[in-house]
């Protein structure tokens, strides 16, 4: 028997009334032909004084738009559109925010639409959510390495500088904070770009992840936290390592031993062998500080501790640290201080031929050294201001002053003095000056605006310097190329030998006060001396002995055919006007 057609047409009446989304036919103008409880319910708030009658006018201020869409659907059937989202002017029952409902259109055939209507408030709540929580995390998580960054890591101190405070225990489990910086990162950017230096850091954050992983664990992904652990990356080549719930201090040194070990195996990039040692300051608990921001700065002083001594290990900060790192800001402040108001002045020391018929010339040379008159504290010995130079960036401007302020000597003294003034003009050279680019340019423009013939210039550069990667070596060739002379500076302390000295482009080799100290009382460092001497003279370089303070001293390098000398025995660094009185006073002797 077939079933009764009314029944089932009651049924599907049944079903479109009861059905918990709202369901709405009208014609192709929007004049509705059904409509059911729910759909009635959720128009009901945006009808106006024409009732429900009429579906386009009803939805007029929310989605003027759908009659045009309409008109545009040319197909017989199909979606016009679909999870259209509709703001409704009314506070939601459940959740007193705006209601938002969720429209689909349907054209059934030539004559007809279905629309359906859904309230969608909670749905576009857990997507704003969801969006919210996204860009939270996007905005607590560092884009390259994919870890914590400054943010999220302050946050994490935040947490157990409150947790201290409230449980202020002596024998609770501390918190480590760990600040690992890169030696050579800054080398490696500029010399191989940034591009590698991306990739380096990458390498780097792998690295600390891994040496944190408990043992047995597997891959651990980036971004996940090992429990009680947190390392992120906050700038640069900067990662800082959080280490929750410490029993002692000695356990969080061998992390950090740990991290240094990890970060100091060499890295294979792109075909470039790489090492990049690190830095690590270590600041235990919260200590004196009162804020996450403190407790970085304090991490970060101990880190800079580490750099002064060496690089490639680790120092446990002290409270004594803060003041010295606050006189080093003070220093630094007031030498950009001293660079704009001109209190820094140079000197010279002489540096005396040795003729091998036992005379001196005592004509041969000096070498301008920085020095720094302040209008408090008097003159400031260059230990005092030179590293902080380094490591603040003013090394080089510092240098450039010296440069230009030697080279305008040397031109006064030739025209007062004639062949009595002195032949060569030395100036060291920093790493700041060489790595930067168009540096060149300026050593042309100095001599050029000097009249300084570079033949009389000698630049000298560090033993490991000189000797540490291709690029400075470049620049050195560039340099050798405007006629200036290069000299190796403290020689025996640095990264080369006497079997690489050929691969240097430089005309003197300086050998270190070091061992020209010993020379009278340690065969040993003759012998040395001798050794250098003759490899020096065997490639065609000249040779000057360092820091001679005694005849003793001068009588063993004498011997050992040393063909400069420069030390107090001779002559202290000078001021312009003393330095030229020096040397009438020797002229007259001589004459």
């Amino acid at each position: 028997m077939l079933p009764d057609p009314s029944d089932a047409y009651e049924a599907l009446m049944q079903f479109l009334y009861r059905a918990p989304i709202g369901l709405a036919q009208t014609t192709l103008d929007g004049s509705v032909e059904m409509l059911n409880p729910m759909a009635s319910n959720l128009l009901m708030p945006l009808a106006n004084e024409h009732g429900l009658d009429n579906l386009f006018e009803v939805l007029a201020a929310v989605a003027p738009q759908l009659p045009l869409m309409v008109e545009a659907f040319i197909e017989p059937s199909g979606v016009i559109c679909e999870g259209l989202r509709l703001p409704v002017g009314v506070a939601h029952a459940a959740t007193g925010s705006l209601q938002v409902l969720s429209l689909s259109l349907l054209k059934l055939d030539r004559e007809r639409l279905m629309a359906t209507v859904a309230d969608a408030t909670f749905e576009v709540q857990r997507e704003q959510e969801t969006l919210h929580r996204r860009l939270r995390n996007a905005a607590r998580t560092d884009a390259l390495t994919r870890m914590p960054n400054r943010e999220a890591v302050r946050e994490e101190l935040q947490r157990l500088i409150g947790s201290q405070a409230a449980a202020p225990d002596a024998d609770a489990p501390q918190f480590a904070v760990l600040l690992i910086n890169g030696d050579r990162f800054r080398q490696v950017n500029d010399s191989l770009g940034q591009g590698i230096g991306d990739q380096l850091l990458m390498h780097m954050a792998d690295r600390v992840r891994g040496a944190l992983r408990p043992t047995g664990a597997g891959f651990i992904p980036p971004g996940a936290r090992v429990p009680g652990q947190l390392a992120g990356r906050i700038g640069g080549d900067e990662f800082v390592v959080v280490l929750e719930s410490m029993r002692s201090r000695s356990d969080a040194e061998r992390v950090a031993i740990r991290l240094l070990d990890a970060l100091a195996r060499p890295y294979v990039i792109d075909g470039h062998e790489i090492v990049c040692c690190a830095s690590l300051g270590l600041a235990w608990g919260a200590g004196a500080a009162s804020d996450p921001d403190a407790v970085l700065r304090d991490a970060g002083i101990a880190m800079v501790e580490a750099k002064r001594a060496g690089g490639n290990r680790h120092v446990v900060f002290d409270p004594g640290m803060r003041e010295r790192a606050a006189r080093r800001a003070d220093i630094e402040a007031d030498l950009r201080q001293a660079l704009a108001e001109d209190q820094l002045f140079v000197v010279y020391q002489p540096v005396v031929g040795l003729r091998p018929d036992g005379a001196v010339d005592h004509a041969a040379g000096v070498e301008a050294l920085v020095r720094w008159r302040h209008p408090l504290r008097g003159i400031v010995p260059p230990g005092d201001f030179i590293q902080v130079a380094e490591e603040c960036g003013l090394i080089g401007a510092v240098g450039d002053f010296v440069l230009e302020r030697a080279c305008r000597d040397y031109v006064s003294w030739q025209a007062r003095m004639g062949n009595a003034a002195p032949r060569l003009m030395a100036v060291n050279l920093s790493r700041a000056q060489l790595g930067q680019p168009g540096w060149i340019d300026t050593v042309r423009a100095i001599l050029e605006r000097s009249s300084m013939p570079a033949a009389a210039l000698q630049l000298e550069v560090t033993e490991s310097l000189a000797a540490q990667d291709q690029d400075i070596q470049g620049r050195l060739h560039e340099l050798k190329a405007l006629g200036i002379k290069l000299a190796l500076d403290d020689f025996g302390t640095g990264y080369s030998s006497l079997s690489s000295l050929h691969l240097l482009p430089v005309d003197t080799v300086k050998i270190d006060r070091s061992f020209v100290c010993q020379a009278d009382t340690s065969a040993h460092h003759r012998v040395l001396i001798e050794a250098t001497v003759k490899v020096a003279q065997s490639l065609g370089m000249n040779t000057v002995a360092e820091g001679i303070e005694t005849q003793s001293q001068l009588d063993v390098v004498r011997s050992q055919r040393c063909d400069k000398a420069q030390g107090y025995l001779y002559s202290r660094p000078l001021p312009a006007p003393e330095l030229l009185a020096w040397l009438d006073a020797r002229m007259a002797v001589a004459a």
